[in-house]
Parts: structure tokens; C-alpha cells; sequence
């Protein structure tokens, strides 16, 4: 009994330690005070102050806009590499799965640098280069999380649809498409959440006049924190929450109905 309580506590300090940082963050950006250590009522008015800044809205809707692009594009595109990963010898799976490691394993700087001397070499850095960046570090999650759904899918069950006369793209939707959609959601959910938090990559990818949250936030933060960081970052996190849970909780129960 005073094992379990010990372990309980333990893990309630751990989650306070993770979590308290982002409750207080939150807390500010609902304080009427520009102070971090007196409360000065509630107010919405740094998030009045959030939406009204056009300069932090367009950052806001190109990090959507390249995270749900990037995430769509990457998604299909790791799809079909695991398709064909599936497809190959244990050999040629062990070589190509090593291959998709090293980005994971890479520090991001170094992914960063290196494709900002790419793109520098042969275009200029803008909206473009941010995009093809992102989905390339994107491919390789998505990949993982989709190529684990087909060990699991049954062959037999595809080979004996196109036995009987069904063509591969039917046969393909009516057997292994329901199989691996939770892998395909769980991936394109990742790539979201990976895309809206980076930052490296971003930074050495963009162009002059091209701001993600992100790359603002750095940037605001050389000048000082304002208030509307806290309102915006708040936003951030609710962002990430939700994909997470929708990461979590939507794949495994969409695997139950079927």
C-alpha cells in the first residue's frame, strides 16, 4: 500500500514538473497585468490584441498552411513508400527502413543547414522551400506508422480478390485500405504535429518575408516578451492537444469498429 502511494506521488510530481510551466502560461495570457507575478483580473484583450496583429495572423496562416500541405503531400507519398518497402525482400527492407532512420535520427540543425545549401544552390528560399523541406522530414513518420499496418494486413485475402477477378486499385481499396487507415490517420496526424512544431528546419528554409509562428516567436523574443506570446502560444498548445488526442484516441477507436 505505501509502494503504490509512493509510486502515485511520484508520477503526480512528474506530470506537475511537465505540465505546471505550461498552466502558468496559460494563466498569463488570461492576466490583465503585464506583470509574471501579480494578477490583474481576466482578460481576453492579448488575444483581442493576437488577432488584430496582421503580422502575427499571416504567420499564423502560412504555419497552417505549410503544416496541413506538407502533412497531405507527405502522407501520400509515405504511403506509397511503405507500399513498396512491403513489397520488397528482407534485405532490400532492411536497407530502405536504415535509410528512413537517419532523418529521424538527425539532429535538425543538420537537416536544416544542409537543405538550405540545397535549395540555395539551384532556387531562391521562400513559401516553396519551406514546403519541400517539411514534407521531406515528414516521410519517413509517416512511413513508420503505415508500414506496421501492413506486416498486420492479410495477403492471402488481396491475392484471392484479384484470383477472382478484381483489379489491384479495387482489390486494394476493399482489403488493404481499411487495414492501414488507422496507420495512414496516425501518420498524417504526426506529420501535422511535427510540421507545426519545428522550428530549425524552418528557420534555414525560409525566405525573406516568410514567418511561421515559430520563426516570429524567436524573432519577438529578441525584442521581449509581450503578453500576446502568451495568448498565442496558448493557442499552440491547444493546436497540438487536440491532434494528439485525435493521434491517440481516433485510430485505436476507429480499429475497435472495424
Amino acid at each position: 500500500m505505501l509502494k503504490r502511494s509512493a509510486e502515485r506521488i511520484y508520477m503526480f510530481l512528474i506530470f506537475l514538473f511537465l505540465y505546471l510551466p505550461i498552466i502558468v502560461l496559460v494563466i498569463l495570457s488570461f492576466n490583465d497585468s503585464k506583470s509574471k507575478v501579480q494578477w490583474g483580473g481576466f482578460t481576453l484583450r492579448w488575444y483581442q490584441r493576437l488577432f488584430s496583429s496582421s503580422s502575427m495572423m499571416e504567420a499564423f496562416g502560412t504555419t497552417i498552411l505549410v503544416s496541413l500541405v506538407s502533412a497531405l503531400v507527405a502522407t501520400l507519398l509515405g504511403t506509397l513508400a511503405a507500399l513498396g518497402i512491403d513489397a520488397m525482400k528482407k534485405r532490400g527492407q532492411a536497407i530502405m527502413l536504415g535509410v528512413t532512420d537517419i532523418p529521424l535520427l538527425n539532429a535538425d540543425i543538420v537537416t536544416g543547414i544542409s537543405m538550405m545549401l540545397l535549395f540555395v544552390r539551384f532556387t531562391r528560399l521562400g513559401l516553396s522551400t519551406v514546403l519541400i523541406a517539411h514534407i521531406t522530414f515528414n516521410i519517413p513518420y509517416v512511413i513508420l506508422n503505415v508500414l506496421p499496418k501492413l506486416k498486420q494486413s492479410n495477403r492471402t485475402t488481396y491475392e484471392a480478390a484479384l484470383d477472382l477477378g478484381a483489379t489491384p486499385l479495387y482489390a486494394f481499396y476493399k482489403i488493404i485500405w481499411p487495414q492501414i487507415r488507422p496507420g495512414v490517420f496516425s501518420g498524417f496526424l504526426m506529420a501535422m504535429t511535427m510540421s507545426l512544431d519545428d522550428f530549425s528546419v524552418t528557420y534555414f528554409t525560409k525566405g525573406a518575408g516568410i514567418n511561421t509562428l515559430s520563426t516570429m516567436i524567436y524573432t519577438e523574443m529578441r525584442k521581449g516578451i509581450r503578453p500576446e506570446m502568451y495568448a498565442l502560444s496558448t493557442i499552440l498548445f491547444l493546436i497540438a492537444l487536440v491532434l494528439l488526442l485525435f493521434m491517440n484516441f481516433g485510430p485505436s477507436a476507429r480499429q475497435k469498429e472495424e
